[in-house]
C-alpha cells in the first residue's frame, strides 16, 4: 500500500473549532451584506409600481356646452414628463347629437390626494386636467391622434377663414407637443388644402 504524500489536513478532520470559525465568518459576511444596502432593517425597497393610467371618463372638462353632455372622441395614454407614470390626453367635445362641433385636447393626471390615508389614493380617485393643448374656441376637429415617443400627435383641422363652410375645413395642421421645461411647446406644420 502506497502511503499519501500529503499527512493529514486539517480541513479533512472537522473539529468543533472549525465550526465555530465557519459560523463566525458567515455571520460576519451577512452582518456586512446588511450594513451595504439602504432602508429600514437593511432590506432595499422595491421601486413604486407606476400608477395607472388617469381616467378620462372621471375628468371635469372646462367646456361650455350650453346645457348638453360633452363626448369623449379619443383618449391616449403615455409618460409625457418622464416621471414613470403614465397620463391621459383626451379629445373632448360637445355631444351635439349632429354636426361636428369643435374639439378640445385636455392633458389630464390624477386628482391630488384628498387627505386620505398612505396608500388609499391607489388611482381610483379623479383625473383632473393639467393643461389644455387645442382650445375648443380655435374651432378644430382632430384626426391621426396618438401619444408617440413622449410626445402627442395629432392633425388639427380648421378654416383659413370665416367664408370657408363649416364642412369643408380647409387647412390641415400636423402638430406635436412635446413637455421642456414645464410646459407643453408644440410645433405645428401647415398643409392649405384647395376648397
Amino acid at each position: 500500500m502506497q502511503t499519501p504524500a500529503v499527512t493529514d489536513l486539517a480541513h479533512t478532520h472537522a473539529r468543533p473549532v472549525h465550526w465555530l470559525a465557519t459560523a463566525t465568518a458567515m455571520a460576519g459576511v451577512v452582518a456586512l451584506a446588511g450594513l451595504l444596502h439602504s432602508g429600514p432593517a437593511g432590506a432595499t425597497a422595491a421601486p413604486p409600481a407606476p400608477r395607472p393610467a388617469p381616467d378620462a371618463a372621471t375628468a371635469h372638462y372646462p367646456l361650455e356646452c350650453g346645457g348638453l353632455p360633452n363626448k369623449i372622441v379619443q383618449r391616449a395614454t403615455g409618460d409625457l414628463d418622464g416621471d414613470g407614470n403614465p397620463e391621459t390626453v383626451a379629445v373632448v367635445r360637445c355631444d351635439a347629437g349632429s354636426g361636428t362641433p369643435p374639439s378640445g385636447v385636455y392633458v389630464l393626471t390624477h386628482a391630488k390626494n384628498t387627505g386620505k390615508g398612505a396608500g388609499e389614493n391607489t388611482g381610483a380617485s379623479a383625473a383632473r386636467v393639467v393643461a389644455t393643448l387645442v382650445e375648443p374656441s380655435e374651432k378644430r376637429s382632430v384626426t391621426d391622434f396618438a401619444i408617440r415617443g413622449g410626445a402627442v400627435h395629432a392633425t388639427l383641422l380648421g378654416y383659413s377663414s370665416l367664408d370657408v363652410p363649416s364642412c369643408c375645413p380647409d387647412q390641415t395642421d400636423r402638430v406635436t407637443w412635446r413637455w421642456r421645461g414645464g410646459v407643453f411647446l408644440r410645433s405645428t406644420r401647415t398643409e392649405d388644402q384647395a376648397v
